[in-house]
């Protein structure tokens, strides 16, 4: 009788697989050199492989970027079991009990609280990841300080992600413009002074500035509940199409074109690049 095939069985089989690649003597030679911060370039390649898939919809190309991540993962858990750390399995079952005691309207019958939308869960979510910051400090015995709601923003986010990261976890707390229009205000604002800077021709001051505009504009692009990370690589993808067709248009370096000859490439190329998406 043939083992009917199970998520469980696949996982074991994916660890197993790790543990003999990182095996002395029988495993292989690359994966036994690695550690947590040689593998942790490839892991942020494949997130973005796997947004990369999303964007284009090919799910028979995110179907296998989906494993190339969940290896990254199982390589991670290897490392610390060999350090005698954690297991994969502890990996597992931290995430189950994380999203259980998340979502007690939805695992405890007696859970009281009406929760009737997504706003409601994220502001549940919110509030109880806060205690769970207060908590880590009273275990790290740094009770006397309050945990700040910024705690566990990851440094290493691109810096897009982690101002609307930032700008949605304070705006769940009330601190937030109430009207777009204040957002646009600012942005106004905010322009005018990056204006100001150049002006005074001060770097340090143009820098700043333009920090200030960038941000404002994240914070825009969340009050219309748009990811702006995801906008700009939208963005980088358009130029760049659009560029592709400024070159072939030329077919000569264009660096031979004054610059109103390449304005007509461009306007050509984006009227082209605007049918293809049609």
């Amino acid at each position: 009788m043939t083992m009917t095939k199970t998520a469980s069985n696949s996982i074991e089989k994916l660890i197993a697989i790790m543990g003999k690649l990182r095996t002395p003597e029988i495993g292989c030679p690359w994966d036994l050199e690695q550690n947590y911060e040689s593998i942790l370039p490839y892991t942020i390649e494949e997130v973005y492989e796997v947004a990369d898939a999303i964007e284009r919809a090919d799910f028979d190309d995110l179907k296998g970027e989906l494993g190339d991540l969940l290896f990254q993962i199982v390589f991670y858990a290897q490392l610390a079991k060999e350090e005698n750390r954690f297991e994969f399995s502890d990996v597992v079952e931290g995430i189950c009990h994380k999203l259980i005691n998340r979502h007690p309207h939805v695992f405890d019958e007696n859970y009281e609280h009406n929760i009737e939308n997504a706003s409601d869960v994220l502001k549940r979510w919110e509030d109880q990841k806060q205690i769970e910051r207060e908590a880590k400090l009273v275990k790290s015995n740094s009770d006397d300080i309050r945990a700040s709601l910024l705690d566990d923003i990851p440094k290493v986010l691109p810096e897009l992600k982690r101002a609307q990261k930032i700008q949605t976890r304070v705006a769940k707390q009330g601190f937030d413009w109430p009207d777009v229009s204040q957002v646009w205000e600012k942005l106004s604002e905010e322009s005018d002074e990056v204006k100001q800077a150049v002006k005074e021709n001060n770097q340090a001051n143009i820098e700043d500035e333009i920090g200030d505009l960038l941000f404002v504009c994240v914070n825009l692009a969340r009050h219309y509940n748009l990811d702006a990370e995801q906008a700009l690589r939208k963005a980088n993808q358009k130029f760049e199409k659009r560029f592709r067709k400024v070159e072939e248009l030329a077919n000569d370096p264009i660096s031979n074109f004054s610059l109103e000859q390449l304005e007509d490439f461009w306007k050509t190329a984006k009227e082209l690049t605007k049918a293809k998406i049609r």
